[in-house]
């Protein structure tokens, strides 16, 4: 099989048509047209069909680019490689990364990645939901608590806790036999949970006076003197640090943040380069965001 024609087969079904594809490639439609037929011939099997409403692949070109696609990426990341040599940092590196994270860290990360990589060109999108990395075309990942996933390889480069704060106008209660009922400020994607302080007798009932949902909102509602919240210490800080908030507790487990990427793709010299600055980045492992 030819696997340039194999590759102009997945660069046109992927673009959904012969002019988006020829577009991308900056290569002429009769070309690619020509490559797909001549695939199609070697195969035996009809690939794609073409009508005037345009492209739609068969039952085989569905089955051949859903078998073909990652696979493609490994060939052409493995070419490229090779091309530039191991040790060159270079090329487009697509990175998913939670909303918080990116919004209040990944402008100053990428600007200074691009320092020390100036021949690397990022693309960071923020994602809160679980992108597919090979289906996506992403390098990275930056998710929290990460599912164990035997696609995926990387390493935690920062942990963080919830804790429990209110402004200081608000009296912290005493423990009692069972959870003390405070005016709570709630993410809005999660409720109902009794907020247990880690190394204390006292557990909280958070009564919701404000549902948001999201923690930027939680933290300036506290700020403000709502009630109490749980948020990331990582948002807080500087707060804490300063007196505008105090800290009740920490309650639940650690978050840890981990850089992922898959291990079915060869970890090309971006990505490696990406992973180890991600962990000398934080290398006490604490997370500290500012915004």
């Amino acid at each position: 099989m030819d696997l340039n024609a194999l590759a102009d087969f997945n660069l046109v079904a992927t673009h959904g048509g012969f002019g988006r594809a020829s577009r991308a490639s900056r290569r002429s439609k009769a070309t690619l047209s020509r490559r797909v037929a001549d695939l199609e011939e070697q195969l035996g099997v009809r690939l794609i069909e073409r009508s005037t409403k345009g492209l739609e692949l068969t039952e085989a070109g569905q089955l051949l680019l859903a078998r073909t696609e990652g696979p493609m990426h490994e060939v052409t990341d493995a070419i490229t490689a090779a091309r530039e040599g191991t040790g060159t940092v270079s090329g487009r590196l697509r990175i998913a990364a939670p909303v918080l994270f990116a919004q209040l860290a990944m402008g100053r990360l990428a600007a200074e990645f691009r320092r020390l990589y100036p021949d690397v060109t990022l693309d960071v999108v923020s994602e809160d939901r679980l992108v597919d990395l090979v289906d996506e075309q992403f390098d990275v990942a930056i998710r929290p608590n990460p599912r164990p996933d035997t696609a995926l390889v990387g390493r935690c480069f920062a942990k963080d806790r919830l804790v429990v704060v209110a402004a200081p106008s608000i009296p912290m209660p005493a423990a009692g036999p069972t959870p003390v009922r405070v005016d709570a400020i709630v993410n809005a994607h999660r409720d109902g949970d009794t907020w247990a302080l880690d190394g204390s007798s006292l557990a909280l009932e958070p009564v919701p006076v404000l549902r948001l949902s999201s923690m930027l909102m939680l933290r300036d509602a506290a700020l403000a003197g709502a009630g109490v919240t749980r948020v990331p210490r990582s948002i807080v800080w500087q707060q804490l640090a300063s007196g505008a908030l105090v800290q009740w507790g920490e309650t639940g487990p650690a978050v840890e943040l981990w850089v992922l990427h898959t291990s079915r793709r060869l970890a090309s010299p971006k990505v490696k380069a990406f992973v180890d600055f991600m962990a000398a980045r934080y290398p006490d492992g604490s997370l500290a965001l500012s915004g």
